[in-house]
């Protein structure tokens, strides 16, 4: 059986649901966890070991905790690293603390010889994904983040909740930081193919398809499960598991990840959410679709942002 090997640098709430994740799906068959906390991933990796042998889980895997040079001959790094967010921050505000984290692990990764692929999570996703490729200087197609992917199964979540239409039915995506700067690409949201900014008006009463609510509900979705239940781990672990999937698959996919721009959207120096298409090689392709003004303006706000925090990044200490 052709290896498939991931290993997941941090093993607290949003690591270890995407190992169980990809452990489920049967999506990897080689699985290494990393901790600064040893015996945490050690117990993380039995537990979801138990898991395993499960009547309703077919799959053969090979799941522990491991070191560094275990990563060396892992196809598909997962950076899941940092600590959570606390009611009433934002992701910005865990970015010194990641920052100082992901030097940590700099300095390991370059002691070693990863030659795979590493998506990242780690928060704030953009900055920290983007810093770590700088340092390590690594190609774009190898190195990038989940991006808007959260953000969009979010979407897919809320209109259908709103308008009674199946997930499957609805396409749709965001884009830019995975933050509150991040939004809703209108023009591309179709409901059952047909152009959401196109649907009569007589369709759906004016609150259901209210796009500055529905912005809202997307974006502060992430604040409200930290504020409730101390984190989020779910959804992002399925974000990282269809990654993987189509990595694996080399299904050649169109995913909103964060990848470092190089003059696409008039961008450069920049790492941010945008439609790429996903493969054996990572990221194949980024797509530049059409944007309205109002769009495009939101598309240059936010890489604003993440710009100004990555020209921080190196005087933290």
């Amino acid at each position: 059986m052709q290896k498939r090997k991931v290993a997941v640098i941090g093993a607290g709430h949003v690591g270890s649901h995407v190992a169980l994740s990809l452990a489920q799906a049967g999506t990897a068959n080689e699985i290494v966890l990393l901790d600064c906390v040893k015996e945490k991933a050690a117990a993380q990796a039995m537990d979801i070991d138990d898991c395993l042998s499960g009547a309703l889980c077919g799959y053969s895997v090979s799941i522990a905790a491991g070191t560094y040079q275990d990563i060396e001959d892992a196809d598909i790094l997962i950076l899941a690293f940092g600590r959570s967010r606390r009611a009433g921050e934002n992701r910005l505000d865990l970015f010194d603390d990641s920052i100082r984290m992901a030097n940590d692990i700099i300095k390991q990764l370059k002691s070693i010889q990863f030659k795979g692929i590493m998506i990242s999570i780690s928060n704030p996703a953009d900055i920290i994904c983007e810093y770590i490729r700088r340092k390590m200087g690594w190609d774009r197609k190898r190195c990038f983040c989940t991006g808007t992917g959260l953000e969009t199964y979010r979407l897919l979540r809320v209109l259908s909740r709103r308008t009674g239409i199946n997930r499957r039915d609805i396409n749709g995506f965001c884009m830019g930081e995975h933050g509150n700067s991040g939004f809703i690409v209108w023009s591309h949201v179709y409901l059952r193919n047909t152009p959401i900014l196109h649907i009569h008006k007589d369709a759906f009463s004016a609150d259901v398809l209210d796009k500055h609510a529905i912005q809202e509900e997307v974006r502060w979705a992430g604040d409200m499960e930290v504020e409730n239940k101390g984190c989020t781990e779910f959804g992002i672990a399925n974000v990282v598991n269809q990654l993987v999937a189509d990595i694996f698959g080399d299904q050649k996919r169109m995913h909103p990840c964060s990848v470092a721009l190089k003059g696409e959207y008039g961008q450069i120096d920049v790492a941010v959410g945008v439609p790429c298409i996903v493969g054996k090689n990572g990221i194949e392709k980024v797509l530049e679709i059409p944007l309205t003004a109002e769009e495009q303006e939101a598309f240059i706000h936010t890489c604003e942002i993440i710009k100004g925090f990555l020209k921080r990044a190196d005087e933290v200490q």
